[in-house]
């Protein structure tokens, strides 16, 4: 099949578009999550750059154009993951609320991330004595502490005020609190029961309502 042209005319060949800052920040974005998948599907030492590669559809040497190692997509998925739960923790801290809603919040928001960031808290949980042995990795054991910090004073400031039991240890209870956030994110599955939003208000209730009705059963001799 031939193609016409125009008399008197010089046909002027077709540009190819160039790729934008844009879409090249996209297709980092798509391989970052894409990553994060297989590192909480695998685990992280056992992944390769070719497995991600392959899944990805390109080259390790495409790859390796935005990444120049798989510890470098692990570090942006981690903090991430820990940039932005800082970050709500403190808001929540400084919006001025008494401590019992401080720490409701915080609760929601620890549930909250376990759909955006479940790679991110599964890779942490399955890979976190690997990496914390790497000094790149020093902030996920100072983000730890912080985040412990910043639980650990609110439920003080609430004993202090009278709204928690003074009876029970601030760090000890944080922790149990600590585990059972981050350990739903093995047994959550999106579109079931409960969204994340139901399951933190169901929390908050057994946390500060607790399961006994307030009366007390007398057992027989």
């Amino acid at each position: 099949m031939t193609t016409r042209k125009n008399s008197g005319a010089t046909a002027t060949p077709a540009k190819r578009p160039r790729a934008t800052s844009e879409s090249a920040s996209e297709r980092r974005d798509h391989l970052v999550k894409l990553a994060a998948e297989i590192f909480a599907r695998k685990g992280f030492q056992a992944t390769t750059v070719r497995e991600i590669a392959t899944e990805a559809g390109i080259l390790s040497g495409s790859l390796y154009h935005h990444f120049d190692s798989k510890e470098t997509i692990v570090d942006e998925v981690l903090s991430t993951f820990l940039d932005d739960l800082v970050a709500r923790y403190r808001a929540a801290i400084d919006s001025g609320t008494d401590p019992r809603g401080v720490l409701s919040e915080m609760v929601r928001i620890g549930f909250g991330t376990l759909e955006p960031h479940r790679a991110a808290i599964t890779v942490m949980q399955n890979d976190w004595n690997y990496l914390r042995q790497i000094e790149r990795f020093d902030y996920l054991v100072k983000a730890e502490e912080e985040v412990e910090q910043l639980w650990v004073a609110q439920i003080k400031a609430g004993q202090a005020a009278g709204q928690l039991r003074a009876d029970v240890d601030p760090k000890l209870t944080y922790r149990m609190i600590r585990d059972t956030i981050w350990v739903a994110v093995r047994w959550f599955r999106p579109g079931g029961r409960l969204n994340t939003a139901g399951l933190a208000e169901h929390y908050i209730t057994v946390l500060f309502d607790g399961l006994a009705t307030g009366e007390r059963t007398t057992q027989q001799g």
